[in-house]
């Protein structure tokens, strides 16, 4: 049986956060499972969580080896009651990627995956081979490498799930910040493709430049001097073209306050 590498989370009882590469056991996989090689995987947000929990990572500290480096950092006394369901778990990291499926169960579903590029959802990305269902997988374009479809799930069902919200709530039109981001420029052209007016908020001249090449209509500059009246005038063309004052969904994909509130 090979091993691998596998990037591990854990937060220890004494206060630690330590991070590790591990080496496991790869499986074959079963008769409705496949073997990939992971080549790509993306840090989202809800990476970040199960990675850095609540440590502080200013006090963060490299040790270890080139083959197996460390990184240890230390959790706030305040903080460690809301880790208390993961302490001194290794817990594996990584909710998508993607690579090339090597083994390949006999299920024909599985079997139709062999060599083939995919990416993938479930868990435990961040390793150099991951065994997983074939239903969890998404056959990538011709040409298309694991880096192109390694944020195949999170961002796009994300950008998806912000625009069907919209819907459900009997809104027309979209306020979101943080642009410019890889959801940002997802939403964008999901709300080109299905004429969803949306205002697009970022804080550098260069995302906004990015955003209109990608073809959006309303981007406001937060550091720009007339960012309050670029955007009051978006939202007021806004509503005189929907003849009526719109329910916009202000959204943000970091979570945070609107970027002009920011320090």
């Amino acid at each position: 049986m090979r091993t691998a590498l596998q990037l591990r989370s854990q937060i220890k009882s004494s206060g630690e956060l330590e991070l590790s590469l591990a080496s496991i056991d790869t499986p074959s996989p079963g008769p409705d499972e496949v073997l990939i090689r992971i080549e790509a995987s993306p840090l989202n947000p809800s990476d970040l969580g199960l990675l850095f929990g609540a440590a502080d990572m200013s006090t963060a500290k490299a040790s270890g080896t080139a083959e197996r480096p460390i990184v240890t950092a230390r959790v706030p006394e305040g903080a460690m009651r809301s880790m208390a369901g993961r302490l001194d778990a290794s817990m594996p990291v990584g909710n998508e990627g993607a690579g090339v499926v090597v083994d390949a169960g006999s299920s024909p579903a599985a079997q139709a995956l062999m060599g083939k590029t995919v990416a993938a959802i479930g868990g435990a990305m961040y390793s150099q081979y991951r065994c997983i269902p074939a239903d969890q997988c998404l056959v990538l374009p011709e040409g298309a490498t694991p880096a192109d479809g390694a944020s195949s799930f999170v961002n796009p069902l994300t950008a998806l799930g912000m625009v069907e919200t919209m819907r459900l709530e009997g809104h027309s039109a979209l306020v979101h910040t943080a642009a410019a981001s890889n959801l940002g420029q997802m939403l964008n052209q999901i709300c080109l493709k299905d004429g969803i007016k949306l205002v697009n908020i970022v804080r550098k001249q260069e995302q906004a430049d990015l955003l209109k090449a990608q073809g959006a209509v309303y981007v406001c500059n937060a550091t720009s001097p007339t960012f309050m009246q670029d955007l009051t005038e978006a939202l007021a063309l806004l509503a005189r073209q929907s003849r009526s004052t719109p329910r916009a969904a202000a959204s943000s994909a970091a979570r945070s306050s609107p970027a002009w509130k920011r320090p």
